[in-house]
């Protein structure tokens, strides 16, 4: 297969200054090159493209899923410490957990190995799922 990887995702924003430092909270690196139209968290290899309203609501601008608004993201990020860790990581940057745990089959999920995932809204209210492999630990 060709195909091999996901180098990013974008989703329009809101709240870009909160956005942007809920990902910096957790780690994302945040490049704000292109500001004030598009910024990005970057994680490893991957990154999340964040369009400015200026930018997605611009009718010129076609590069993007026609009825996207803000809130319509939905991530899942593998976390690579403790569920204890996870937890705690929340709870240091008052991050409210509104589901879970609750096992759960991710891409990493063959077979029989499940996750265990947490979901929170960023706050442009999109959905953030955290989920740890027992082999990550």
């Amino acid at each position: 297969m060709a195909i091999a990887s996901i180098d990013h995702v974008a989703i329009p924003i809101m709240k870009v200054d909160e956005v942007l430092s809920f990902y910096e909270s957790l780690g994302f690196r945040i490049d704000s090159s292109f500001a004030p139209r598009l910024y990005s968290a970057h994680l490893g290899q991957q990154k999340i493209n964040f369009h400015d309203p200026a930018l997605w609501s611009d009718s010129k601008f076609t590069l993007r899923g026609p009825k996207a608004r803000p809130g319509c993201g939905d991530f899942c990020f593998v976390w690579s410490g403790s569920v204890s860790a996870l937890e705690q990581t929340l709870r240091d940057r008052s991050i409210a957990t509104i589901h879970g745990p609750v096992d759960r089959l991710g891409g990493r999920s063959f077979g029989s190995s499940v996750g265990e995932s947490y979901y929170v809204r960023d706050p442009d209210k999109n959905l953030v799922e955290f989920i740890v492999y027992p082999s990550e630990n």
